[in-house]
């Protein structure tokens, strides 16, 4: 039986978390404003600074309830470890071809559906009437506050390449959140997370154009910024992440973390001075049901738990 407070502090931590991967894209803006730096050498910096810090996490968090991982095990987690670098490589590609929108809207639309079937067949986890309906809402506030791109105003000609590798990213992503939720009923979070840190930098280390970096010379502005990104969405952000799914269903936390294009857009408006569009209200009204929904239904699930143990 999984305790009321224990749901609800799942369904935060996971929300929390999608707040957080939300300020990467104002940090990562900030970045090109005033540097050189290319968006993949960012992606390999956020893994590779997360990496000691989790590191030493782990060392201070977990010592009475470090488990020993097996070989099988080992080998899962140096597959999210890759998986969480394949996704990004994947959606900085589709940016290339098709644009931001494009990218963002097929990856943030895709990945939830696909980790909602794939929960339902692969880890028997329900698929009721309450999540589809929170589903739905955080898709419409997605598309809402994005907006729905024009295909034809894509970067590139090849736009069915761009459409691909954003869906591509997509998957690895639903991936990521499905070997999560499986590696987190055995092994404390930090345990997964710095081997997987270890592993994603090591695989995006090749495309991260490092030679670039030392050349241009970032500012120490540039500096603050990729340590924040490797600390605090990265570092933290992770870590909550595969703690809240400790007690939260794949699909329910492929929802809750679409917040995260809401955090960007609030944060835009806020430092940035971009203005949010009208539709982007109803959007983020949506998301906010979506995630209320998430969150009544889970404490409804757990009362009725309580209840039936104590009859």
């Amino acid at each position: 039986m999984i305790k009321q407070p224990l749901i609800s502090r799942g369904i935060l931590l996971v929300l929390v978390s999608g707040i957080l991967w939300g300020t990467v894209g104002i940090a990562t803006q900030s970045i090109y404003q005033i540097s050189d730096i290319d968006a993949l050498t960012i992606g390999f910096f956020r893994l590779a600074l997360a990496f000691p810090f989790v590191y030493l996490f782990s060392v201070v968090c977990v010592k009475n309830t470090r488990k020993q991982i097996c070989f099988r095990d080992r080998a899962k987690i140096s597959l999210l470890g890759i998986l969480l670098a394949a996704y990004q490589v994947l959606y900085f590609a589709a940016i290339a071809y098709v644009g931001v929108s494009i990218a963002t809207v097929i990856t943030l639309c895709s990945a939830p559906v696909i980790v909602a079937l794939a929960s339902v067949f692969f880890m028997k986890e329900p698929l009721s009437t309450n999540l589809c309906l929170a589903l739905f809402l955080a898709l419409a506030g997605t598309i809402f506050i994005v907006g729905i791109p024009d295909v034809s105003l894509s970067i590139n000609r090849n736009t069915p390449l761009g459409m691909t590798l954003a869906f591509g990213s997509a998957l690895g992503y639903a991936s990521v959140t499905l070997l999560g939720r499986s590696l987190s009923k055995d092994y404390h979070p930090l345990q997964t997370t710095v081997i997987a840190f270890g592993v994603g930098a090591t695989g995006l280390l090749p495309f991260a154009s490092l030679s670039s970096l030392v050349v241009c010379a970032p500012s120490a502005e540039s500096i603050r910024l990729l340590l924040y990104i490797g600390l605090i969405p990265s570092a933290l952000g992770y870590t909550l992440f595969f703690l809240g799914m400790k007690t939260v269903t794949a699909s329910t936390a492929s929802i809750l973390t679409m917040v995260e294009p809401l955090t960007a857009s609030v944060l835009a408006w806020l430092l940035l001075d971009e203005n949010i569009k009208s539709s982007g209200y109803f959007g983020a009204a949506l998301m906010i049901l979506a995630v209320v929904s998430l969150c009544v239904h889970k404490e409804s699930a757990a009362g009725k738990q309580t209840a039936a143990s104590r009859s």
